[in-house]
């Protein structure tokens, strides 16, 4: 089977993760292809921790990664060319200002076909909405959300945090609406 890049680079990484111990989960858009809905993106998004962060940069940058660019928390796959966009377990998403919608820590991953563990679906819904409610550029997001909920045929009770409730109800009857053709 043709891999795309970003499967090559999610399967390089997260072998070393699993070889070093280090905790993580897949986030962003392959976790939302993982749930359902096939969509491309041109990342990798990791959800780990910072201690976790510290230790894999310290054992593999220079050996197969480079920092996305001076200073920043996630890095480039030198094989790929792929950028890994690391997300950390107790920030939040969006705007990055506090909101009772966090990070979780990484543990709370759950198997996907690939391999490696993603987000659990509800946690992801959750994020993605947070994230375009505190960030209007962010409308992917919402996107995602909508797109999570049609595939997966959510219900409109589909217990998610009180924060989020009303914009996933919104965006649950936006699902419900089907192109004819």
């Amino acid at each position: 089977m043709n891999r795309s890049p970003q499967h090559d680079a999610a399967r390089r990484i997260t072998q070393a993760l699993d070889a070093a111990g280090i905790p993580y989960v897949i986030a962003g858009g392959m976790a939302v292809n993982a749930h359902g809905h096939r969509r491309t993106t041109e990342d990798v998004d990791l959800l780990m921790t910072r201690e976790g962060l510290a230790a894999f940069k310290a054992r593999w940058l220079g050996r197969g990664w480079v920092d996305a660019f001076a200073g920043s928390k996630g890095v480039r796959d030198t094989e790929s060319n792929v950028r890994i966009d690391v997300l950390l377990a107790g920030e939040f998403p969006g705007d990055g200002k506090p909101k009772p919608v966090a990070f979780p820590d990484p543990a709370i991953g759950v198997p996907s076909t690939d391999g490696y563990p993603v987000l659990p679906l509800r946690v992801l819904i959750e994020l993605k909405l947070a994230s375009a409610m505190t960030a209007p550029h962010r409308m992917q997001d919402y996107a995602d959300a909508m797109n999570l909920i049609r595939v997966n045929d959510l219900s409109e009770d589909f217990p998610v945090d009180a924060y989020v409730t009303d914009k996933y109800r919104e965006m649950w009857r936006n699902a419900q609406v089907r192109d004819d053709g």
